[in-house]
């Protein structure tokens, strides 16, 4: 049994691998010197290890690696993307396209966009009960393109249900009409392979410390080329990053967003085939032990349709959120930790039609690489014995739900 709290919310940030931490020390103590430092070899050394990055970081992705952009996560990434492109083509179009379901890193952006005049079309996903349950609808997203569209926006893979969005095939659809194609990338790097020309973006965001980096590093893709991408800057300032991101480079955590790229390129496969056989054993314990458990999301069986470390569940009769302020010994989250400001139920699960008492009764499991069968075990049991605990407490509802057959014990995957 763990002595302490078993961490299950790899989707919200993840523990640095000490193996990063080693390759950053040296850029905190001896090569400590800013890269825009031309003149002398402190500089020297930190531009060399900056752009040595940019190259694991580029061929992660197969890019070249002048299309990398360093930036401070995911977050300023999509906002760069969207706002970047809004701002500098304003004159050709004023439309932008998004999924219900994107992260609020793309749904804000795009919402400030609509104050200041764009228009904004955010399609539907496919509803709960469909094998690919979320994903984006296809003929919605075609119908929603127009003339005047300048960019559409979709997630590689979804942070909260961890479904993955058919990125080729919205390419296709973007390539036809002219439209620049955006995708957040940031929960499938590391996880799932993801090479910019396959998937025919033009745009990716990426960040570190979902993939057992530093927090406070990411990147931005921007295609170059004959027909390059050009966005305005959201900073002024030294003109870094070709003049798309001004600041001081953070020379350790770029390292360490390198070395944690890198080992996920040489272990990503194995780690994630282990995953998966994680993420099954956690749900057949969790629809074992427990009465009127339902799966959010995308069907388990099909490793191409979900994160291989994801599982997103309902219990009915239980508050999500009473569920996991009473489970101190294992660490889990009711949906984006980037949303925990805001007490609405989740978008994405409504987004999938799923009624709202099934929602607020939801929790986001995510696994990770220090994970184990013994953790996996134990949470089984602590869940169990906590979602007991509190259907007793709130017996009457339960039964009542019971026995008009509004609870289902869903050990099947959605159809």
């Amino acid at each position: 049994m763990p002595t302490t709290t078993v961490y299950l919310d790899n989707h919200a940030t993840t523990q640095v691998d000490p193996r990063v931490v080693t390759a950053m020390l040296p850029y905190f103590t001896r090569v400590y010197g800013n890269a825009g430092s031309s003149g002398h070899s402190f500089g020297w050394e930190a531009r060399d290890a900056v752009e040595a990055s940019r190259e694991v970081v580029a061929r992660a992705i197969n890019a070249p690696p002048r299309c990398i952009v360093f930036t401070s996560g995911a977050t300023e990434s999509n906002n760069l993307a969207i706002r970047g492109v809004s701002e500098r083509h304003r004159r050709r179009g004023n439309h932008l396209v998004s999924v219900v379901t994107e992260h609020k890193s793309v749904l804000d952006p795009l919402a400030r966009m609509a104050r200041r005049g764009f228009e904004v079309t955010l399609v539907g996903v496919r509803a709960d009960g469909c094998r690919d349950a979320g994903s984006p609808d296809l003929d919605a997203l075609a119908a929603a393109i127009r003339d005047d569209t300048l960019l559409v926006s979709v997630m590689l893979a979804n942070n909260e249900i961890g479904v993955v969005a058919p990125l080729r095939a919205i390419a296709s659809l973007c390539e036809a009409r002219g439209v620049l194609l955006h995708c957040d990338a940031t929960q499938a790097i590391g996880k799932l392979p993801v090479d910019v020309h396959e998937l025919g973006v033009d745009l990716l965001s990426l960040s570190a410390h979902k993939i057992y980096g530093p927090k406070g590093v990411g990147a931005l893709y921007v295609r170059r080329g004959e027909k390059p991408v050009r966005l305005e800057p959201l900073m002024d300032g030294g003109g870094q990053e070709g003049g798309l991101r001004s600041g001081t480079l953070n020379v350790p955590g770029i390292v360490g967003f390198a070395s944690a790229i890198g080992l996920c390129q040489s272990e990503g496969a194995a780690e994630s085939a282990r995953l998966r056989q994680l993420r099954d054993r956690l749900y057949a314990g969790l629809t074992a032990r427990i009465d009127g458990v339902a799966l959010n999301g995308p069907s388990l069986d099909d490793p191409a349709l979900r994160l291989p470390g994801n599982l997103n569940c309902s219990f009915g009769g239980v508050d999500g959120e009473a569920l996991m302020m009473n489970m101190r010994d294992v660490a889990v989250s009711s949906g984006s930790a980037c949303t925990s400001t805001n007490p609405e139920p989740s978008h994405v699960l409504r987004a999938l039609g799923i009624d709202p008492d099934r929602v607020r009764s939801s929790l986001r499991f995510g696994l990770g690489r220090f994970n184990t069968a013994d953790e996996i075990d134990f949470a089984v049991s602590s869940i169990a014995e906590t979602v007991r605990r509190l259907r007793q407490l709130g017996g009457q509802r339960f039964l009542a739900q019971a026995n008009s057959g509004e609870l289902k014990a869903s050990s099947e995957n959605p159809k």
